[in-house]
């Protein structure tokens, strides 16, 4: 995001801690853009749950302020901020049909009668819901409650809506469905979302941006193509995606790319060096399974073998999981154009380019 551009959500200098000793949010900065679909993604306990609340006003940060649309807003109660909430647990009023449900944020900001009816209608409509508003919350499926708490979350126009793990109770052909649909009513209304989930495909699939957490701090705050191609440390790499590590070190710098000489004598790899700054240091290799070549002729640099230890059938890939240097989970994913014909225990020959494995800490 440009410095011209001023942020819609801005957190400055937030830590947060329930005791005053430890911190669960440590020193967080962090600007949203108008219009932004942005995630906040990483293990239990990361402080992303946390953030969300403070954004929601259910908690106060220890220090630091939290600015929406440049006014500061950790003195304003949670109902004063126009902000939309869902939940997992979608919190509907079970005794109130579905238009009722929705009339209730509209009731309690004194909107008119009619005016209250034509935008519960057009939430309903928006989430393809238009026939449903008669009906009682226990008269439907996880799937349409869930789209109703989110019809809720949009009928008064919010300035901002937050989602809290918002699909985590739903099966998981429903919960890629919903991805989608939410991807696409946040492109239809170009509403500013923030977004806390724990799951990664759900993040890289609905973001513009994605802070990843690891306790209290924010590990790297990048588009979903930059985090899974370019992880900026160790914890990044094995939290997005899949990804096989060798562990090493360095023996050579040579501007942007260095030489690892792997632990127990295995050989030497060469790398791009992202975050390893001297000769002698310890480093994990990180090489995305679908960046391997096996059975390749290349002898470059990289040039290695491996044992099939387990091969599954995945319809369009055959996922291999191999021995090679020592890791015994070091997996290759093989696009299945049917000529693979190695069997468990085979030997492979394994090859993949300096640009796709990086250096990283420990």
């Amino acid at each position: 995001m440009s410095n011209s551009t001023p942020s819609f959500v801005k957190f400055e200098k937030i830590d947060k801690s329930y005791d005053g000793e430890v911190l669960v949010v440590k020193n967080l900065n962090l600007d949203i853009a108008k219009g932004e679909f942005v995630t906040m993604l990483g293990p239990s306990g990361s402080g992303k749950t946390t953030t969300l609340m403070m954004l929601a006003g259910f908690e106060t940060p220890t220090n630091g302020e939290i600015y929406l649309d440049t006014n500061p807003i950790s003195k304003i109660p949670p109902y004063e901020r126009e902000i939309g909430m869902v939940f997992q647990n979608y919190a509907l009023f079970p005794h109130m049909t579905v238009q009722e449900n929705l009339a209730f944020p509209l009731e309690v900001r004194k909107i008119s009668k009619s005016e209250t009816q034509k935008k519960v209608q057009k939430a309903l409509d928006m989430v393809e819901l238009g026939n449903f508003g008669t009906r009682f919350p226990a008269q439907l499926s996880g799937g349409q409650q869930q789209r109703v708490a989110l019809a809720r979350a949009l009928v008064f126009e919010p300035r901002l809506v937050l989602m809290d793990e918002p699909l985590g109770a739903l099966d998981k052909n429903l919960r890629e469905q919903m991805q989608y649909e939410i991807k696409h009513i946040h492109d239809r209304i170009g509403i500013t979302v923030v977004y806390v989930t724990h799951d990664q495909s759900e993040a890289l699939t609905m973001s513009n941006r994605i802070a990843v957490f690891n306790d209290g701090i924010v590990q790297q705050l990048s588009t979903p193509d930059i985090l899974y191609e370019k992880p900026e440390n160790s914890f990044v790499a094995k939290f997005i995606g899949e990804n096989n590590t060798l562990n090493g070190v360095v023996k050579e710098i040579n501007g942007s790319t260095c030489e690892v000489d792997l632990d127990n004598n295995y050989g030497v790899v060469k790398a791009l060096k992202v975050n390893v700054s001297e000769v002698g240091e310890k480093t994990q290799l990180s090489i995305r399974p679908e960046r391997v070549s096996i059975d390749s002729n290349n002898n470059g640099p990289n040039t290695f073998t491996g044992k099939i230890e387990e091969l599954i059938y995945l319809g369009d890939h055959i996922r291999a999981r191999l021995d090679v240097c020592g890791n015994n989970e070091f997996i290759v994913k093989v696009p299945n154009e049917g000529s693979f014909s190695h069997k468990e225990g085979d030997t492979l020959n394994l090859s993949w380019n300096s640009n796709d494995v990086r250096a990283l800490d420990i």
